[in-house]
C-alpha cells in the first residue's frame, strides 16, 4: 500500500518534530516536508503536492485559514486537516469557510489523528466531537424553514455519511452503489445547497436543518 504523504505546517519546530516521529513511526505515512507559516505551507502544498496537509491555525504572518484559501484555489488541491489548540466558534467557522476537509484538536489520541488523516484522505470529512458541537451549536439547533427540501431521500443519506467522515469508497458500500454514483449525488448536493465542498455541504445541512449532528439522529 502506498502511504499518504504528509506536508506539516505549524510554527513551532518541537510540534513539527514531534508530529514528524509519531508520523514516520508508521510506515502508512509519510512526511514529505514542512512549513513554519501559512504563506510557505501554500507554497510547500503547490511544490510537493502532498495528500493531506495538516495546519495550524495561528501563525506569524499568513495564519493557516489564508493559507487554507490559498492552497484550495489551486488545481487539484490537496485536502487540509486542521490541526490546532482553538476550538472558538470564530475559528472553527472561518476554517471550514475557507475549506478545511477535517478539524481536530492538538490534544486528540494518536490512533484518532491518524483515523483523522485516512479519513480526510479518502474524501472524508472528520471534525473533533467537541468541534462538532460548538459548530451545531453555532449553527443553531436546525429546524430551518427549508427543512430537508430540495435533496431526495439518497442524497441525505449522503450527506449524513459524509457528516459521519466516511470516504467515497465507505458511503458507496453502506449504501451498495457504485463510487461514480456517490460522487453524482455529491456534485449534485453541492448545486442543490450552493456550496463547493463536503464540508461546507455538511454545514449547510445542519445550518438547515436537514440532518442532524452524528450521534444525536434518532434511529
Amino acid at each position: 500500500m502506498t502511504a499518504i504523504r504528509l506536508l506539516l505546517v505549524d510554527d513551532h519546530p518541537v510540534v513539527r518534530a514531534g508530529l514528524r516521529g509519531m508520523f514516520e513511526s508508521d510506515p502508512e505515512f509519510f512526511v514529505v516536508g514542512e512549513a513554519a507559516d501559512g504563506a510557505a505551507g501554500a507554497e510547500q502544498a503547490a511544490a510537493l503536492r502532498p495528500d493531506v496537509v495538516l495546519m495550524d491555525l495561528q501563525m506569524p504572518g499568513v495564519d493557516g485559514v489564508e493559507s487554507i484559501r490559498r492552497i484550495r484555489a489551486m488545481a487539484a488541491p490537496p485536502p487540509v486537516l486542521v490541526l490546532t489548540t482553538y476550538d472558538s466558534d470564530s475559528q472553527i467557522l472561518r476554517a471550514v469557510e475557507a475549506g478545511a476537509a477535517g478539524y481536530l484538536l492538538k490534544d486528540s489520541p494518536r490512533e484518532t489523528l491518524f483515523a483523522a488523516v485516512r479519513s480526510v484522505a479518502a474524501g472524508g470529512s472528520p471534525l473533533a466531537p467537541t468541534v462538532a458541537a460548538r459548530l451545531l451549536g453555532r449553527l443553531g439547533p436546525g429546524g430551518h424553514a427549508r427543512g430537508a427540501d430540495g435533496l431526495t431521500v439518497r442524497e441525505l443519506d449522503v450527506v449524513r455519511l459524509v457528516a459521519r467522515g466516511a470516504s467515497n469508497r465507505e458511503i458507496a458500500r453502506d449504501l451498495r452503489i457504485s463510487e461514480a454514483t456517490v460522487k453524482t449525488h455529491l456534485l449534485k448536493i453541492f448545486e442543490k445547497l450552493g456550496v463547493a465542498d463536503r464540508t461546507s455541504a455538511v454545514t449547510t445541512a445542519l445550518e438547515r436543518g436537514m440532518i442532524e449532528l452524528p450521534g444525536r439522529e434518532s434511529d
